[in-house]
C-alpha cells in the first residue's frame, strides 16, 4: 500500500482567515463565539462566524458568482497549495484529485435566490443560482480554478463530511488513481433557517461551546474551511515536497440507529476506530493524542467519551477544538486534521476552550485550561454526522 503524505494545509475560520491565526487561537484555548445579529430574533443567536466571507478574494476562471462557501474553499486551498509548494500551472491536472466534504453546499445562494422568488417571481431569479448552490459546486469550482481534470468527488456526509472526504481522497492515492489530492471540508451555514433547525432539535448552546464539560448543552454553530494536499510519498519524495504528517489510517461506519441521534453506546463509531488501527497496523496503546468530534452536546459527548474509555484505557490526552471555532459542519473533519497536523509539528496537545469542570462521568483525560506539551507518535481525529456517519482518521508525524 503507497503511503500517503500531507504536504500543504490552509485554514479558514472564525479566529483567522489562515492557518496561522487559527492555529494560534485553537492552542491559546480562546473562544471565537459572539451574538450574532442576524440570528437576534431567534431563540439562539451565538454563532463563530468569518468575519467578511462574502468579501473573501475570488477569481476562479470562467466563475463569475462564488458563494461565501466557496470563496472560503478557494482561500484555504490556495494556503493549502502555497504551503505544499504546488504550482497548479506546473502539474498534469489529470494526475490530481479534488475532494470536497459539506453539508449543505451554497446556502447563501440559495437563500438569496428563496427570497427572490418569492419577492419579484421566477425571472427575479439568477440563472447562477444552481451553480453557487449545488454542493458538488465547490469541488468542480476548485478543479475548475486550479485546471484539475482528475476525479472530482463531492461528499455530504453531514459533519462526518470533511473527514470523509478526507478517506475518499486517500483511496484515490492509495489505489494509484491521482498523485495529489486536493481535500476541503468546508460549510457557510450561520443563516436563520439553520439555527431554527438546530435550535429546534435541542441541539444549540446561546451560552458557550464547552466539549466534556458537566454543564454542556449544545454546540454553538460556526462556518469555516479546512484544506489538505495528500500526495503519494514518491511523488512528493520526487520533487522535494514539505512532509507534514502521514495519514496512515481511515475508517468509516454507518449507526443505522437514528437519523439524528448518535447510537448510546457508540458501537459502529468504535468499529470505526478501530478499522483504521487496523489500516495503520497500530493497537490502541500506541495512540498518545486524540482530536476528539467534541460538539458539547450532552448525548454526543457522552458517547464519545464511552468510547474512549473503552478502545483507550490508557487515557490519552484529548482536545476539541469546538471550544474555540464553534461547530462548523462539514468544514470540521478537515478542520480539526489540519490542527492535528499542527500539534504533531510543534509537540504540543491544545486545550479544549470552555472546559470548567470535566464531567464526573467520562474517565478521559480532556486537556483543559493551557496546552501540554508533549511529543506525538500516533493522533486520532474523530469525526461523526447526522445520519449515523463515524469516520476516524489516524495521522503521525511525517
Amino acid at each position: 500500500m503507497s503511503a500517503v503524505l500531507v504536504t500543504g494545509l490552509g485554514l479558514v475560520t472564525a479566529a483567522g482567515r489562515d492557518a496561522d491565526s487559527t492555529w494560534a487561537a485553537v492552542r491559546a484555548g480562546q473562544a471565537t463565539a459572539r451574538p450574532d445579529p442576524t440570528l437576534a430574533e431567534l431563540p439562539v443567536s451565538l454563532s463563530c462566524r468569518v468575519d467578511g466571507a462574502a468579501e473573501l478574494p475570488a477569481r476562479p476562471r470562467g466563475v463569475a458568482h462564488v458563494d461565501p462557501a466557496a470563496r472560503m474553499a478557494l482561500t484555504a486551498v490556495g494556503e493549502a497549495l502555497d504551503r505544499a509548494k504546488l504550482d497548479p500551472a506546473e502539474w498534469d491536472g489529470s494526475r490530481v484529485a479534488v475532494v470536497t466534504g459539506t453539508s449543505v453546499g451554497g446556502e447563501h445562494t440559495r437563500n438569496t435566490a428563496a427570497e427572490r422568488l418569492v419577492s419579484g417571481g421566477a425571472t427575479s431569479v439568477s440563472a447562477y443560482f444552481l451553480t453557487g448552490f449545488l454542493p458538488n459546486m465547490v469541488g468542480a469550482t476548485i478543479a475548475l480554478h486550479l485546471g484539475v481534470t482528475g476525479p472530482t468527488l463531492p461528499v455530504t456526509t453531514a459533519c462526518a463530511a470533511g473527514s470523509t472526504a478526507l478517506g475518499a481522497a486517500r483511496q484515490l492515492l492509495i489505489t494509484g488513481q491521482c498523485d495529489i489530492a486536493v481535500v476541503c471540508g468546508v460549510d457557510a451555514a450561520v443563516l436563520p433557517l439553520f439555527v431554527a433547525g438546530f435550535g429546534q432539535l435541542g441541539a444549540l448552546s446561546d451560552r458557550r461551546s464547552c466539549p466534556f464539560d458537566a454543564d454542556r448543552d449544545g454546540f454553538v454553530i460556526a462556518e469555516g474551511a479546512g484544506a489538505l494536499v495528500l500526495e503519494r510519498a514518491e511523488h512528493a519524495a520526487a520533487r522535494s515536497a514539505p512532509r507534514l504528517a502521514s495519514f496512515v489510517g481511515y475508517g468509516a461506519t454507518t449507526d443505522a440507529h437514528h437519523l439524528v441521534a448518535p447510537h448510546p453506546e457508540g458501537r459502529e463509531a468504535e468499529r470505526a476506530v478501530r478499522a483504521a488501527l487496523a489500516e495503520a497496523g497500530a493497537a490502541p496503546g500506541d495512540v498518545d493524542h486524540i482530536n476528539a468530534h467534541g460538539t458539547s452536546t450532552p448525548r454526543g459527548d457522552a458517547m464519545e467519551a464511552a468510547l474512549f474509555g473503552r478502545v483507550f484505557p490508557h487515557r490519552p490526552p484529548v482536545t476539541s477544538a469546538k471550544g474555540a471555532l464553534g461547530h462548523t459542519l462539514g468544514a470540521a473533519g478537515a478542520i480539526e486534521a489540519a490542527l492535528t497536523v499542527l500539534a504533531l509539528r510543534d509537540d504540543v496537545v491544545p486545550p479544549t476552550a470552555g472546559l470548567t469542570r470535566l464531567d464526573p462521568a467520562f474517565d478521559i483525560d480532556v486537556v483543559a485550561g493551557t496546552a501540554r506539551q508533549q511529543s506525538t507518535t500516533l493522533a486520532l481525529s474523530t469525526s461523526f454526522g447526522f445520519g449515523g456517519h463515524n469516520a476516524a482518521v489516524l495521522l503521525t508525524p511525517a
